[in-house]
């Protein structure tokens, strides 16, 4: 009989390091404790009112095989990449990054009164579009859909479908799911999640529990809870709202060859990228950048 309601398969909670120029980040997926979850590769928290923490940010640095994704919550970060694609995004916007076969970009933080916060993924290529042509797609917090549920319970849909309603992101090779739900106090929240689908919430902000077929599971923020097999997720608070994002997509199962910024499938294609790298040779068609 299969298990209707997903449990809790691991709690992660997330560790402090330094990235880029010296952007101080909170990292749940990509480090020791758990460095792969197929399809994605890694999950970054970034927030902070303090300038020194943020102000540095990500000059340009290359990236391959991946599609990286960049959620904001408050302040702003302007960017722009080696295809001549600019521009800022803030509260609310997304940025979806196919790197395929080579983009050089950067990402620089804004001071702002607020500080700056947002919550960046990386995505697995298949491998038969690892060296795909990069491309962006800028979302603005306008064209992001909120779906209000009974109970008051607000999604925004980023990528895949809330009761029929369809996300702003498409055409995106791991067919993914990337929703913001916000549940209040004493409220709930059921998805349907695909048979098969690797998926896991990370609560940023309040306290709720997970409920399965067994009992359920209490989670405070911040943690980035890996969820097991099923069919739903099923969310109730208490006396207090939760936030989290709630994520997940079809496992690719093929290998994976990692070094920093590239994701190949074999070791002589990460040897490649750094040549490419070297010679200037990097970006898309070996066209230099």
């Amino acid at each position: 009989m299969s298990t209707r309601y997903r449990k809790v398969k691991t709690v992660i909670e997330p560790k402090a390091v330094m990235e880029g120029a010296g952007v101080k980040l909170k990292r749940s997926l990509g480090g020791e404790e758990l460095n792969y979850l197929d399809p994605f590769l890694l999950f970054d928290h970034f927030g902070s009112p303090h300038t020194e923490d943020y102000q540095a940010g990500f000059p340009m640095h290359p990236h391959r095989g991946i599609e990286t994704v960049t959620y904001m919550l408050a302040g702003e970060v302007q960017h722009r990449d080696t295809l001549g694609n600019e521009g800022s995004i803030g509260a609310g916007d997304v940025q979806w990054m196919t790197a395929g076969g080579g983009i050089l970009h950067e990402e620089m933080p804004q001071v702002r009164p607020e500080g700056n916060a947002g919550l960046q993924l990386w995505v697995n290529l298949p491998a038969k579009l690892k060296m795909t042509q990069p491309r962006y797609q800028d979302v603005s917090a306008s064209e992001v859909p909120e779906v209000t549920l009974e109970g008051s319970t607000k999604v925004r849909v980023i990528a895949g479908t809330v009761e029929g309603t369809g996300g702003a992101v498409k055409n995106i090779a791991a067919n993914p799911t990337y929703l913001d739900v916000l549940v209040p106090a004493h409220g709930s929240f059921v998805q349907p999640i695909p048979q098969g689908y690797t998926a896991f919430a990370y609560v940023f902000e309040g306290k709720g529990a997970i409920v399965h077929d067994d009992g359920q599971d209490w989670v405070t923020s911040p943690r980035l809870v890996v969820l097991d097999e099923g069919k739903e997720l099923k969310i109730i608070t208490e006396d207090e709202p939760i936030r989290f994002l709630l994520i997940s997509a079809k496992p690719l199962h093929e290998p994976i060859a990692r070094y920093g910024p590239f994701v190949m499938n074999r070791e002589e294609e990460i040897q490649q990228a750094l040549h490419d790298l070297q010679q200037g040779t990097f970006t898309w068609k070996g066209e230099a950048s």
